[in-house]
């Protein structure tokens, strides 16, 4: 069980070059960097970014290339009304975000999967809070990874009210899956906004992780967030008036691709079997059912046309 992924003599490089790299300072110069407006040479780079990753702009608001005035308005671009649509069961936990499934599963002794052999404390991940950590103790996780062609905006998985963010400083490793098979505790080393809401199934958190040329994090309810670098460990409790939050809407993004981690209480969710690491999800797609604390029938899935 505590076998751990062999890698290759330039993927240990590759990792090795990360804790030697001005993480911050590199992050700083990309942001910078992609919100000039450049003109023509906004428009190459974007034009070479969709091409390398095979970005599929049909499902973009704004198709041509040359709508986007900088390579950051191109990278956080919105999609078309209706190409996400939304799990239309009730009880379906909605994936935040496009990405792959690096791991899922549930929370045992506090401790969540990482990758094969590595795993991180629930508390360490939420800024040192065992307190908090506790409200998840035995729950679920789900932890998302957005690749650079991935649409970059975070949505809500269920129906919640802002509570409480926790700012955390830290490094800004890449959160990709080579990373994260050889760095321990990843997750809880890099910078990340925690957001904490009140749902039907109790608490819940979504943890939005930052990587190298990725410290960039933004909220709909405080713009942005990162940067400047976080120096010290931050709370802020939500306005008393935070509306509910509905599933499906928009609560925040990434200027550039990172991780988010879905924290949710016991026995309140059941993941989807079909649903394992590697798979790819769609932002609104289910990826379990919850339950209520009042026995609820578990209706299937609607079948496809």
């Amino acid at each position: 069980m505590n076998e751990r992924v062999r890698l290759g003599l330039g993927q240990r490089l590759f990792v090795a070059l990360q804790y030697a790299l001005p993480q911050h300072l590199l992050s700083g110069l990309v942001f910078h960097l992609t919100r000039l407006r450049l003109g023509p040479l906004s428009r190459l780079a974007i034009r070479i970014f969709i091409k390398a990753f095979r970005v599929d702009m049909r499902e973009a608001s704004a198709q041509d290339p040359r709508a986007y005035p900088s390579f950051n308005a191109f990278f956080t671009r919105a999609l078309r009304a209706g190409v996400r649509p939304l799990d239309p069961r009730p009880e379906a936990v909605l994936s935040p975000v496009d990405g792959i499934v690096s791991q899922l599963g549930i929370i045992s002794g506090g401790r969540v999967l990482q990758a094969k052999g590595r795993d991180f404390s629930v508390a360490e991940l939420l800024g040192g809070d065992v307190r908090l950590a506790a409200d998840f103790d035995g729950g679920a996780f789900a932890t998302l990874y957005l690749s650079p062609r991935d649409y970059h905006r975070i949505h809500m998985p269920l129906d919640g009210r802002l509570r409480e963010t926790i700012l955390v400083p830290g490094r800004l490793f890449s959160v990709n899956p080579t990373t994260a098979a050889a760095v321990p505790r990843l997750f809880a080393r890099n910078e990340r906004l925690v957001c904490l809401f009140d749902t039907e199934l109790g608490p819940a958190a979504l943890v939005l992780v930052g990587a190298i040329f990725v410290g960039s994090i933004e909220t709909v309810w405080s713009g942005l967030v990162t940067p400047p670098r976080a120096r010290a460990l931050a709370r802020t409790r939500a306005n008393a008036g935070m509306p509910v939050l509905q599933r499906g809407t928009e609560m925040g993004r990434f200027n550039m691709g990172s991780t988010v981690i879905l924290l949710l209480p016991r026995d309140r969710v059941r993941w989807d079997p079909a649903i394992a690491p590697g798979a790819a999800v769609r932002c609104g797609s289910a990826l379990g059912l919850w339950r209520s604390r009042h026995a609820r029938a578990v209706h299937p899935a609607p079948k496809s046309q």
